[in-house]
């Protein structure tokens, strides 16, 4: 077997031992990971999805869809997001460009757009409740307040992982590991979007149908 050739460096690092660790992250490691995480967070929200299904039309007596949803201001809510998808696919150029200081700026915009659509959420949560619609009122509203506010944690999860990535990127720069970073959150702020086409859609949308 032919002897691997290696740098300067790395012999005077381990000096004359026969086999070395040239890099201690596997190529593509990150990301393979990262999908099967993402599989896993499908099934989650496919259960869900499937729970809704069962139980959408289960009022109890309470209160229907068609009278507590808000549509305008979901419909705000839902532009929030998809425009935080645009700034975050800017923030990725401006990275693939290697210029910092754009990237970390278009993700702050993210940030911001994400937040905002938390704090609506977290406003109609708060209206439902005070209008006596809480989760345990009925198996609808069970179903509902599950399947949002799972979304919900996930998008706060994916502010606190982007601020944490802003202070990376200012101390480390545009490294090996910080683009697996940016990619690895890319693909799961996408994927929530995906996800709250589906919560329109399926929730909103034609819980608004008589």
């Amino acid at each position: 077997m032919s002897d691997i050739v290696i740098s300067p460096e790395v012999q005077k690092t381990h000096g004359n031992s026969r086999y070395y660790v040239l890099e201690h992250h596997p190529e593509n490691g990150t990301m393979l990971g990262f999908w099967i995480y993402l599989m896993s967070d499908c099934l989650i929200f496919a259960c869900l999805f499937a729970a809704y299904a069962v139980l959408g039309r289960n009022y109890a007596g309470g209160p229907t869809g068609a009278e507590l949803f808000d549509l305008p201001l979901v419909a705000i809510n839902t532009s929030l997001l998809l425009l935080s998808s645009i700034t975050y696919g800017f923030a990725m150029l401006e990275a693939q460009k290697k210029r910092l200081n754009a990237t970390i700026l278009w993700l702050v915009v993210t940030g911001i757009f994400g937040a905002g659509f938390i704090s609506l959420e977290l406003y109609e949560f708060m209206h439902l409740l005070h209008e006596g619609a809480g989760p345990q009122r009925s198996g609808f509203l069970t179903a509902f307040f599950s399947l949002v506010a799972t979304h919900g944690l996930h998008v706060t999860f994916g502010i606190v992982w982007l601020v944490t990535l802003c202070f990376q990127l200012k101390r480390h720069g545009l490294t090996g590991a910080n683009m697996r970073r940016l990619n690895c959150l890319s693909l799961f702020w996408h994927f929530l979007d995906i996800v709250w086409i589906g919560v329109f859609t399926f929730v909103y949308l034609m819980g608004v149908l008589p």
